[in-house]
Formats: structure tokens, sequence, C-alpha cells
């Protein structure tokens, strides 16, 4: 086999520079603008900082802060950053949590019980994120208020696993399908249950499978604001993307990037951790259902 030109090579890497700077700088720029004064927002230069401060950080934390310089107190807000940081916690960790353990249970039962038909059932299923989300929000508001959750943490816990269950669904289900049964009809021989040999092989194997539908999960909630802009509306009941949306970003315009990074930054770094287990996931799951 005949080694690339040195040109092929120079293209490629400078490609690859390419796409990564791309994908990058938004998060730097964001990082950079969130560290500044409001000063040197105003008079410096907008790719660097000079003279980094975490203020803006410290003030989401602050319920009624201090007069910020010349904007004066009749023009400043204070926000409930901690009651949305919290709401945000329990709405992402529930919503994953509720996500995968329906997922897990649906693809079973189309992947490996295999009932009548569960190649269409499985089409049917993925093809509903053909549907777009704006349509469903007064239907779903219907639903929302007939439960009596409007307003209220629940009803995204409600509606966020709907928006991750179709591919999850998907994905599990193409890998179940397609694990040696040997290895569980072994178990079955000697003496165990199914649903010990579910919890005990099954799901010990599934293991990339499932990192990466939780990433894809916590992704697809993270990205919302439109969701949770609609059914919280109280402030103290808001998420940190519904709440950013209420600032004056005339004003506020650090601190509503500061909030940005203290949403964004954890979800990288999970992300990051978890990232070579994701593409196992993934090419797990494409290799079994090829």
């Amino acid at each position: 086999m005949n080694p690339k030109p040195w040109w092929a090579k120079l293209g490629h890497r400078t490609l690859i520079l390419l796409v990564t700077v791309y994908c990058v700088f938004p998060i730097y720029f964001m990082l950079v603008q969130s560290l500044k004064t409001a000063q040197e927002d105003v008079f410096g230069n907008p790719l660097i900082v000079v003279n980094p401060t975490f203020e803006n950080f410290e003030e989401l934390f602050e319920r009624s802060g201090e007069v910020r310089g010349f904007v004066g107190s009749a023009l400043r807000r204070s926000y409930p950053f901690i009651d949305w940081m919290e709401n945000t916690i329990v709405v992402f960790a529930g919503s994953v949590l509720v996500t995968l353990m329906a997922s897990v249970a649906a693809a079973y039962a189309i992947g490996r019980l295999r009932p009548p038909g569960f190649h269409w059932w499985r089409r049917v299923i993925f093809a509903t994120y053909v549907i777009p989300q704006t349509i469903l929000f007064v239907p779903l508001y219907q639903v929302v208020n007939a439960l009596g959750l409007d307003d209220n943490l629940l009803a995204l816990l409600l509606i966020y696993p709907t928006m991750a269950l179709p591919f999850c669904v998907w994905l599990l289900s193409v890998y179940f399908q397609h694990l040696p049964r040997e290895i569980e009809e072994a178990a079955l021989i000697e003496g165990a249950s199914r649903a010990t040999a579910f919890f005990r092989i099954i799901l010990p194997m599934s293991r990339p499978v499932l990192v990466a539908a939780g990433i894809f999960t916590l992704g697809t909630i993270a990205s919302d604001f439109t969701m949770a802009s609609v059914f919280l509306l109280s402030a103290h009941n808001q998420t940190i993307p519904a709440g950013l949306g209420t600032m004056e970003v005339a004003l506020d315009e650090l601190l509503a990037v500061a909030g940005i990074n203290l949403m964004a930054i954890p979800v990288v770094v999970i992300s990051a951790l978890f990232a070579k287990g994701y593409v196992r996931g993934l090419t797990a799951a494409m290799v079994e259902g090829a």
C-alpha cells in the first residue's frame, strides 16, 4: 500500500484543525466573555481577557447583590439562579433515568422477545422523530393542564423522555436483538430467572450502548429552551435555559453568558468523559444491527 503524499496529509490535518476550531471556538468565546468585567467587555479585545474575574459567576449566586457600578440599583435585577440550577439537576437527572428505564424495557421487549411485527414496531417508533416538536405544544399543554402539572417540574419529567425515547428504543432494541442468545439461555438452564439473567448478564453487557443512550438523552434535553419556557412560568420553577431567557440581556449580558457556561461546561465534561463509551455504544449497536 502506497503512503499518502505530503499534500494529502497536510490537507487532511488542516481540515481536522479547522473542524476542531469551528467546534471549540464558541465554547472558548463564551468562557472568555464570562470572565470579563463590564468595562473590559466594552473596551477590551473580544477574543481575549486581560484581567479575568469570577465576579459574574459570583453574582449569579447572590439572591440580592450590591449595586454594580454605573448600572445602579434601580435597573439591577436579582435572579434565583440557585433555584434554576437545582431544578435543572432534578429535571435532567430524572429525565435521563426515566428515559433509560423506559427505553430498556421497550427495547428488550421488541429486540429480545421479538413480538409479531417487531421490525415494524421499531420503525414506527423511530419514525415519530419526523413529527416537529412545535406542532405538539397545544396537545401537550392540554395533557399537562388536565393532569394539573402546569408550571410544575413534573411536566418536563413527563415531556423530556418522549424527546429521546424513539432513538434510544431503536438503538437498544437493535443491540438486544443481535446479542448472543446462548449466554442468556445458559443462565436460564442453570436455574436463573429471566429477570436475573437480564439484570446480571444482559445489562452489564449493554453498558456501552446504555452510555450512548444516556449521553444522547442528556444532549437532547440540555439543548431544549422552548418546552421549558412554555411549561414553566414562575421564576423559581424554571430551569437554567428557561431562566436565562428571562434575563435583561442589555444589562446582564455577562451574567447570562456566565449562566450559559455553568450549564454547558458540565454537559461538555460529562460528554468528554464518556466519549469513548458513546462511540463504542453507537458502533456496537450499528455492528450488531448490520
